[in-house]
């Protein structure tokens, strides 16, 4: 083969070669750092963080194990999931008085005591709106069949920010000029309860104790 013309295969042959490189090399691949920049990336919001996961003790472990002997399908992790979004459905709507939202989650003794709480704020003609400022903290202490209910105590720690608003339309105390805008701190114990074997596996709260920070 003649030294000219192998020097064009040559250079052919490099050529196709550079160019499956280009192909290759010249394509992004993954994220770029633009990309990243204009992209969001989910996450809390500044006033929010993940709630912790929350531990069992033993003694709570071997509660819960009395009460799936009677009820096998009974689930810690996605009870307490429920539980807390009772919770922060309950705390909301007694502070907005809303009895609709509050009446399937309530046995009656709660209710009635959550009635007399919203009317007595009705009848000084103030309305009430309340924030979480962290994700509350939920933590399973007792789980247990008591004859035919199955009984689950849940201890709550929450941070609140509540707002009042006065008949007159005033946010601020007329004699101080503070908001009445109140930030708390809460620990509570709340008891659930619902009937075993029962076709609605809906539970309600039954009790609120305090408890301890």
């Amino acid at each position: 083969m003649p030294v000219q013309f192998q020097i064009v295969v040559f250079a052919v042959i490099a050529a196709i070669v550079l160019f499956q490189l280009y192909n290759v090399l010249g394509k992004r691949v993954g994220r770029q750092p633009q990309e990243d920049a204009k992209t969001p990336v989910a996450g809390p919001t500044p006033n929010e963080t993940a709630a912790p996961a929350p531990a069992i003790d033993p003694a709570t472990l071997a509660s819960i194990a009395t009460l799936k002997a009677r009820d096998p399908a009974f689930d810690p992790a996605r009870f307490l999931d429920g539980a807390r979004q009772a919770y922060e459905t309950i705390v909301r709507g007694y502070a907005s008085g809303d009895r609709a939202a509050l009446a399937p989650l309530l046995k009656p003794n709660v209710m009635a005591s959550f009635e007399a709480g919203i009317a007595a704020r009705e009848t000084r003609g103030e309305t009430e709106s309340v924030e979480f400022l962290f994700p509350p903290r939920a933590d399973l202490e007792g789980a247990a069949a008591e004859g035919d209910k199955a009984v689950a105590k849940v201890r709550f720690l929450a941070e609140l920010r509540s707002r009042v608003t006065k008949a007159t339309g005033e946010t601020a105390d007329s004699e101080t000029g503070e908001p009445l805008v109140e930030e708390r701190r809460t620990a509570e114990h709340w008891t659930f309860e619902r009937t075993l074997g029962a076709a609605d596996p809906n539970w309600v709260l039954a009790r609120v104790e305090p408890a301890n920070a």
